[in-house]
This record gives C-alpha cells, sequence and structure tokens, in this order.
C-alpha cells in the first residue's frame, strides 16, 4: 500500500480499524508495537519509476503511545492499566527483559513517561522527530500528549526538549527461553501427567 511516499507491504482497510482495536480491547492482541522505518523523500524517490525499489517502512515509533491512549483510554476501551501493559509490559515480558524493563520496581531501569491525558496532540512532518519529512499520520488531532520521558532515572524529554546525552544508551540483551516458554512447559507437565493413568493392582487382583 503506498500513503503519498510511504509505503506498506500489507494493506490497510478503514474496517480493519475497529477489528484491531476490539482484539486489543478484549486481550486478543496482547500489546502494541509498531514497524517504525523511516525514509526522507529523496530516499523514497529511488523508486519514483518503479515501485519495488521504494525503500519500505513510515513513522510510527514516537506516535505510538500517543494514538494507543486517545484511540483506546479516551474511548473507553481499555483501561489504564491496560494501557501500561499493552504499551511496556507485554513487550517487555515477551523479549525476557522483564522485570528489568516494562515494571516500576526496585531493581528496574526506571524509564518512565509521564502523559498529560487532558493536553492535545496534533501530528504532522513539522511536529515529529523522525527523518522523514513527511508523516502518515500527517492532520491526526487528539488526547493525551507525553510531556517527559526518563530513561534509566534521567529526564531525556521535558516539554518539548531533548535532553539525551549521546552515547548514554545500553544495549540490552535479550535472554532466550523466557516468558513466553513458562507456559508452555506448565502445559506440558500438566499434559503429561494426565497420561499417567494411577494402577490400582490390589482391585485388579481382588476382581
Amino acid at each position: 500500500m503506498i500513503l503519498g511516499f510511504g509505503i506498506l507491504t500489507l494493506q490497510l482497510l478503514q474496517r480493519h480499524n475497529k477489528l484491531l482495536q476490539a482484539a486489543l480491547s478484549s486481550g486478543i492482541l496482547q500489546l502494541v508495537g509498531t514497524d517504525h522505518c523511516t525514509f526522507n523523500s529523496t530516499q523514497k524517490a529511488f523508486g519514483a519509476y518503479d515501485f519495488r525499489k521504494i525503500p519500505n517502512g513510515v513513522n510510527g515509533i514516537e506516535e505510538r503511545m500517543h494514538i494507543i491512549w486517545d484511540s483506546m483510554v479516551e474511548t473507553g476501551k481499555i483501561t489504564v492499566t491496560d494501557y501500561v501493559r499493552v504499551t511496556s509490559t507485554e513487550c517487555a515480558k515477551i523479549f525476557n527483559i522483564y522485570p528489568r524493563k516494562g515494571a516500576i520496581l526496585e531493581g528496574s531501569d526506571a524509564d518512565i513517561i509521564i502523559l498529560n491525558p487532558k493536553r492535545s496532540f496534533a501530528m504532522g512532518a513539522r511536529t515529529h522527530h523522525s527523518r522523514s519529512d513527511t508523516s502518515v499520520y500527517e492532520g491526526r488531532k487528539g488526547k493525551g500528549m507525553v510531556e517527559v520521558t526518563i530513561s534509566r532515572g534521567r529526564v531525556v524529554w521535558e516539554d518539548g526538549n531533548l535532553n539525551a546525552v549521546p552515547g548514554a544508551g545500553r544495549y540490552v540483551r535479550t535472554p532466550p527461553f523466557g516468558y513466553l516458554f513458562d507456559g508452555l512447559d506448565k502445559s506440558d507437565a500438566v499434559y503429561r501427567a494426565s497420561l499417567r493413568a494411577p494402577v490400582r493392582r490390589g482391585e485388579a487382583a481382588a476382581a
């Protein structure tokens, strides 16, 4: 699907929005992520005469928190607790980095946002902070603005000002066989136990 200078490999239809929101609200979908991959107009123009050469990707990582709040929490489809779960906690569990990430606990990394639910936002190429000079969310308005971002206990974003120190980021290792496999091990144990039918030798002999 081509959106101006954006290109997606899947087709998005309006009716899918309600279905996805219903699935997220009911718990069928457990989290919300993005395939954030931005290119500017010059880079997208490589495929002006052959769409197969257009770099694939659009913006989304900055917009995700605002859109989910406005479309799901503001409309009453999910609770504030659900918002934290689908945007943070479940993501951390799937990547097996919970509770280092995805929780506010002693020993966790203190990655926190402060969102003002009463503040409005307007999305567009002039308001986002990605390298792209376009936006697939151009003109999108709503409620719920992230005002402060804290990374490992340090304020890195506040009231539109970036305070991050170059090189301060840290590689987060994601060990295998974590959260997703815990449930499989438990279900396998229950299944194996069900195969072990009790043998009552005394009763058999008496019969």
